[in-house]
């Protein structure tokens, strides 16, 4: 890949098979959505996590290590859920492109 950019090509099973953009734009849909929920509920865990260093001391070390999962966990569902959110609209681009202006 030159330039720095990343080009995913998405292959059929079919040579001569089209590619249904408005089915790959659902999938990416989905998952941006599912990367979402993660990130979110992950976030959520390791402020829990940071309230229990406090709140626990006996259990500090523990609490603090999961803090820590917890937020690499969001950060790494969110930079996934970015990821599908460009994927997403890439296969939009591309339903417009071959198909005019009709979504689904």
């Amino acid at each position: 890949m030159t330039g720095g950019k990343h080009h995913h090509r998405h292959h059929s099973q079919e040579e001569n098979k089209p590619i249904d953009y408005a089915r790959e734009f659902k999938h990416h849909k989905h998952n941006e959505h599912l990367a979402e929920l993660g990130a979110v509920a992950s976030g959520a865990f390791a402020k829990h996590e940071k309230h229990m260093i406090k709140k626990d001391p006996a259990h500090a070390h523990r609490h603090k290590i999961e803090q820590k999962i917890a937020t690499t966990v969001a950060v790494a569902a969110g930079g996934y859920a970015l990821h599908e959110h460009h994927e997403k609209k890439e296969a939009k681009k591309q339903m417009k492109h071959h198909h005019g202006h009709h979504f689904f």
